[in-house]
């Protein structure tokens, strides 16, 4: 594989999302097109990594560029994972924010995942203490 390229972008072609979103099968996603791309049109900062114009990779983040960062989605074509291309655009997205005191994701309970985000600084919320802080999430 190419070396990747790592930058912003603005206008990512909705059949290259739908691409990448379905490579990891985020079914979530590609199932509404549209939303998908309203979702990536609205958010405060994309990310991507590309191998010649190809779309391997994608990290966007939603802010008021003050008080919180919310890394909303990282994902990396399965033939181009485990070569540190998440933690380049995890990194990316954190490098924009990096005067935000508070990041937050919300992921899968896998231990991959969990190990990933421990390595970039990320802890989970349970481990900072009984009754310290609390999250809640709403899905509808």
């Amino acid at each position: 594989m190419d070396e990747p390229v790592i930058g912003p972008e603005s206008e990512v072609p909705l059949e290259e999302l739908l691409d990448l979103y379905g490579a990891v099968g985020w079914t979530a996603y590609t199932g509404h097109p549209e939303v998908l791309r309203k979702a990536i049109e609205g958010s405060s900062y994309v990310v991507t990594a590309r191998v010649g114009d190809r779309l391997v990779g994608l990290a966007r983040a939603v802010s008021d560029d003050a008080t919180i960062c919310y890394l909303q989605d990282v994902l990396v074509h399965p033939e181009a994972q485990r070569k540190g291309l998440g933690r380049q655009l995890v990194e990316a997205v954190l490098g924009r924010y990096r005067s935000v005191r508070q990041k937050v994701l919300l992921t899968d309970n896998e231990k991959a995942q969990r190990a990933f985000y421990e390595a970039l600084g990320y802890k989970e919320i349970r481990d900072f203490g009984e009754g310290t802080l609390r999250a809640f999430v709403r899905f509808d």
